[in-house]
């Protein structure tokens, strides 16, 4: 339904500009009238006003571009982006929906730093806080942000012999790049036990309008929890780095890695 006070003009530019920004180059008044249902008159007002205001530039054979104005307000949007505050917004939404521990960090090297956490209901107390380190081997939240490199560039991080923190913690380059490369596929990574005894975690990427992978976010939680949510946690901490994702200006498909 449609909201009270809604504005169906917007509502056509805000389409033209989506359909423009998809195809650059591509389409013509034409092609955007019948992709978009609007009729010719009304779509001709409409793109000279955009061009106009230079939120649209018309090129040779009457194609358009996205124009120079939309990206000065783009600019302005990542000036303004605050990661975090996204984050404990957003996370928010998704304890309440799981209930058990979230966190946000980022690469450095071949740890990750904690930046975030909302916390569920469990009385359990995480390993990590904001502001600590970690080795990116032994965390899901590390291991999602390696999936951008490959082979050599993780034997070019770390040492020859991974730090482990429990029997469980992966500790060669070999056995991290096919973890690495399975959670590249997946569009998650799972930690069982690798970073502490009874703990278990699923994490997904944060990306950026440049398509790289800025943070990582996870769901952290015991082993009876585990059993019981492990599914709806891994669909839940998917949607909310897409979310993230979104507000940090990713456009592409979300279901990757």
């Amino acid at each position: 339904m449609k909201e009270k006070y809604w504005v169906p003009a917007l509502e056509k530019a805000d389409n033209i500009l989506r359909e423009i920004g998809e195809y650059p180059n591509q389409m013509r008044l034409i092609d955007l009238s019948k992709k978009l249902g609007i009729n010719k008159s009304s779509l001709y007002s409409l793109l000279n006003t955009m061009e106009i205001l230079k939120w649209i530039v018309k090129e040779d054979g009457d194609t358009y571009t996205l124009g120079p104005a939309l990206g000065a307000v783009s600019a302005a949007y990542f000036r303004q982006f605050n990661i975090l505050q996204s984050f404990y917004k957003e996370a928010s939404l998704s304890v309440s929906v799981i209930n058990e521990h979230i966190q946000l960090g980022i690469l450095e090297e071949g740890n990750v730093v904690y930046l975030g956490k909302v916390e569920g209901a469990s009385r359990v107390r995480l390993i990590t806080d904001p502001g600590m380190r970690f080795p990116a081997n032994a965390s899901a939240i590390g291991k999602i942000q390696l999936t951008q490199y490959d082979k050599e560039e993780l034997k070019g991080i770390f040492p020859k012999e991974l730090e482990k923190k429990t029997p469980y913690t992966i500790s060669t380059i070999e056995e991290l790049y096919e973890n690495v490369r399975i959670a590249k596929e997946n569009g998650y990574a799972i930690e069982n036990e690798e970073a502490s005894l009874g703990f278990h975690c699923v994490a997904a990427p944060v990306y950026n309008y440049e398509n790289k992978i800025i943070a990582g976010v996870s769901f952290t939680m015991m082993t009876n929890s585990w059993d019981a949510k492990q599914d709806l946690a891994r669909e839940e901490i998917i949607s909310l780095a897409n979310r993230l994702s979104q507000f940090a200006g990713h456009t592409s498909s979300l279901n990757r890695a």
